[in-house]
């Protein structure tokens, strides 16, 4: 009887752990969106542990004890956003065509997904912080392209190369390649929205995805050799 005993004492202390994990995981969760909201609205200078405090519903020593302080707090909110991002563009990356049934509409529409994924709010608003804090925090654009553009980039070009191994696409540099699809496709976002400021007129960012695919697919769409001989036949002459 005891040792039952024993066990159940030994369940009940491996709840309250549970339940104490989950509680400081639900807190630092709630401390990171109350950061963000505050950096956002009022920009690092004048955001306040005070006001991240009340807007988290917690204590500044919870703030400290969690996430440390401001500095490491602002720097946390960017990366585990870019990271959110990236998640989200990766996701959007597996629908990504393996053959060229489509190719045109199926890059498309991978590509509007993608676009969709960079044109919130949220984005657009952490974005222009690392912005305008690059001086006072000149790793954090490296440290978060590391994390986000990089992984994209890379899952991007293995997509592609994939493509041109099918003989689909004409690319010596699938990474190349990639770089330039993305550019292609969000090139105008910036422009579009004024950095976000005010709402993208959905025609116009239609007009530009589909002109960045198309430019993008002439570019690199596969032709038969015998064109292309000839196209460096001509260009010799």
């Amino acid at each position: 009887m005891a040792e039952a005993g024993t066990n159940t004492g030994g369940g009940a202390a491996g709840a309250d752990g549970t339940r104490a994990a989950r509680g400081r995981i639900d807190k630092r969760r709630a401390i990171l969106a109350a950061a963000e909201t505050v950096f956002t609205r009022e920009g690092y200078t004048l955001a306040s542990i005070d006001a991240i405090a009340t807007e988290a519903g917690v204590s500044k020593p919870t703030i400290y004890n969690h996430l440390g302080g401001k500095d490491n707090l602002f720097r946390t909110v960017i990366i585990e956003a870019a990271a959110e991002s990236r998640d989200r563009i990766l996701a959007a990356l597996e629908a990504f065509p393996a053959d060229g049934a489509d190719l045109a509409e199926r890059l498309t529409a991978i590509a509007h997904r993608v676009v969709e994924c960079q044109a919130g709010e949220q984005g657009w608003a952490l974005q222009r912080l690392v912005y305008a804090e690059a001086a006072r925090f000149p790793d954090l654009y490296d440290t978060i392209r590391a994390r986000g553009t990089v992984q994209i980039v890379d899952s991007l070009a293995g997509r592609l190369a994939r493509l041109a191994h099918g003989g689909y696409l004409d690319i010596d540099d699938p990474v190349t390649a990639a770089n330039q699809f993305l550019v292609l496709i969000s090139g105008d976002l910036p422009a579009l929205t004024a950095l976000g400021t005010r709402p993208v007129d959905a025609d116009a960012l239609d007009h530009a995805v589909t002109a960045g695919v198309t430019t993008f697919l002439r570019a690199f769409t596969s032709r038969p050799q015998s064109v292309r001989g000839t196209a460096a036949k001509s260009s010799r002459v």
